[in-house]
């Protein structure tokens, strides 16, 4: 990778606001630190907001909402925005991280194997931690309580979220995936509504549909069960519940096996919680796939 790149991801790293917040806190009046406070709380809607809806949030003016962000060493909303996307979506290339794992195993189909087995082995050890066993069953409890679910995965993770959907349908729970890329979906964001709770496969950066998802579900009140690769993301902030699982334990390519090791698990875990309510499922499900298959000549 050239150097400058490198440069660039480590500045990106960096969280530009909540430094600047540090170092002028003490020099900001009563409003223009209530405005402060509530970017740095509400990173990810602030991303879909004008000064003007923030100063309603703060009980102050759009001009207040502009003199804060200038007190803190920008040049207003759009500098601002700009500042927390790059620190939300920090990510390293995947053609990079394919080529560093490529270069480490290459020609040997042994060391590729090892490479997989090691990393799964690692993903069951995160998975059975004292911290990622108290979010499952915080997890386990809000979906239990929820009247329909919602699995949130972009790209490979997408693929997760329809399978992960599948099987809480399966267990009785009503679900749907929210894979969609762009507006398409914001149809599916439709889906969402109070009482549901909201499982996000978060692996990489926070991408623009992620943060857009986060955000309806703040409105509507609905729990995040997040499952992030990163122990440090700012994104905790927004989950009721957390699991942390690195797709792979060094930086090379990414495995999607963790999340679905995750996912299979909350549905068993679930049925267990609900076994009735799955028994029932699968006993109507039966008897449809019955119904709709040919009747066998006698």
């Amino acid at each position: 990778m050239p150097s400058g790149e490198t440069n660039r991801s480590r500045l990106l790293r960096v969280d530009r606001f909540g430094e600047q917040l540090r170092k002028r806190r003490d020099r900001l009046s009563p409003s223009l630190l209530a405005v402060a406070e509530y970017i740095d709380g509400h990173r990810h809607a602030i991303l879909g907001k004008s000064a003007l809806e923030i100063g309603f949030e703060t009980d102050t003016s759009d001009a207040t909402v502009i003199r804060a962000i200038q007190a803190l060493g920008f040049q207003g909303l759009v500098d601002l925005k700009e500042t927390l996307e790059a620190h939300l979506g920090v990510t390293d290339s995947p053609v990079e991280k394919m080529a560093a794992t490529a270069k480490s195993i290459s020609g040997n189909s042994d060391a590729a194997i090892d490479f997989v087995i090691e990393n799964q082995k690692n993903t069951l050890e995160m998975l059975a931690n004292a911290d990622n066993r108290a979010a499952m069953a915080t997890a386990v409890r809000l979906l239990s309580e929820a009247t329909g679910i919602g699995v949130l995965g972009i790209g490979a993770s997408g693929i997760i979220a329809s399978y992960s959907a599948r099987l809480f349908q399966r267990a009785g729970f009503r679900s749907y995936a929210l894979n969609a890329t762009g507006i398409a979906l914001a149809e599916q964001l439709l889906n969402m509504e109070n009482g549901h709770a909201l499982i996000m496969l978060l692996h990489g950066r926070p991408h623009r549909e992620a943060l857009t998802a986060i955000t309806e579900a703040n409105r509507l009140d609905i729990p995040i069960i997040m499952m992030l690769g990163l122990e440090d993301s700012v994104l905790r902030r927004d989950a009721a519940a957390c699991l942390f699982l690195p797709r792979a334990k060094n930086e090379g390519v990414a495995l999607h096996a963790p999340s679905l090791v995750a996912m299979e698990t909350l549905a068993l875990a679930l049925s267990a919680a609900r076994p009735e309510q799955t028994l029932e499922t699968l006993e109507r499900m039966v008897e449809l796939r019955t119904s709709i298959r040919p009747h066998k000549k006698v």
